[in-house]
C-alpha cells in the first residue's frame, strides 16, 4: 500500500499532512492502500455500489454497465459547487461534494489538480487493473473504466449496512 499527497515528493507524514493539498483534497491511494483506507463500519465501494449510485442519480442500467463517459448530468450532481477549473463546477445535488484532487501516475507525476477526480472501486477487472470512476471539469457525465492499480486515486468510503 502506498499513499500520496498531490504535489508532495517527500516521505515525512508530518510535512505531507501540513501541506495545503492534504488539507483540501486529502490523500491519493494506490489500489492496495485504497482497499484498507476506510475505517471500521465503512468500505471501499464496489463497481456495483458505484452503479447503484449512478442509477439513483438518473443513469439507465445499460448506461451504468457501459465503459467510458456515460449518462447525462450525473457527474455534475456529484461535483462540488466550487473548486473545479474552467467553470467545471457541479451542482452537488447529491451531497457527494467531489473535489478535483487530481491523480498520481505510475511514473510518480501528479496531474489534473482542479480538473479531475478519480475514485477507486474495490472491484478488480484483472490482475493489474481495478474499476474506477472519473469526474472531469469538462464533462457532466461519469467515466467508468479499469486502470493500473499502481496509480494514485482518491477514495470515497461507504457506510456498511
Amino acid at each position: 500500500p502506498i499513499y500520496y499527497v498531490h504535489g508532495y515528493e517527500g516521505n515525512s507524514v508530518i510535512l505531507a499532512k501540513a501541506s495545503y493539498n492534504y488539507e483540501k483534497y486529502g490523500v491519493l491511494y494506490n489500489w492496495e492502500a485504497a482497499k484498507t483506507a476506510c475505517p471500521s463500519g465503512w468500505h471501499l465501494p464496489s463497481d456495483y455500489d458505484w452503479k447503484t449510485l449512478e442509477r439513483y442519480l438518473g443513469m439507465s442500467e445499460s448506461e451504468a454497465n457501459d465503459i467510458g463517459w456515460r449518462g447525462t448530468d450525473e457527474g455534475n450532481k456529484l461535483k462540488s459547487t466550487s473548486g473545479w477549473n474552467n467553470n467545471g463546477n457541479g451542482t452537488n445535488e447529491s451531497g457527494f461534494s467531489a473535489l478535483a484532487g487530481g491523480y498520481r501516475d505510475i511514473d510518480g507525476y501528479f496531474y489534473s489538480l482542479g480538473g479531475r477526480a478519480n475514485f477507486w472501486s474495490s472491484t478488480e477487472n484483472s490482475t493489474n487493473h481495478a474499476w474506477y470512476r472519473r469526474l472531469s471539469n469538462g464533462y457532466s457525465e461519469i467515466y467508468r473504466y479499469d486502470y493500473d492499480k499502481k496509480y494514485g486515486f482518491s477514495v470515497r468510503c461507504v457506510r456498511d449496512n
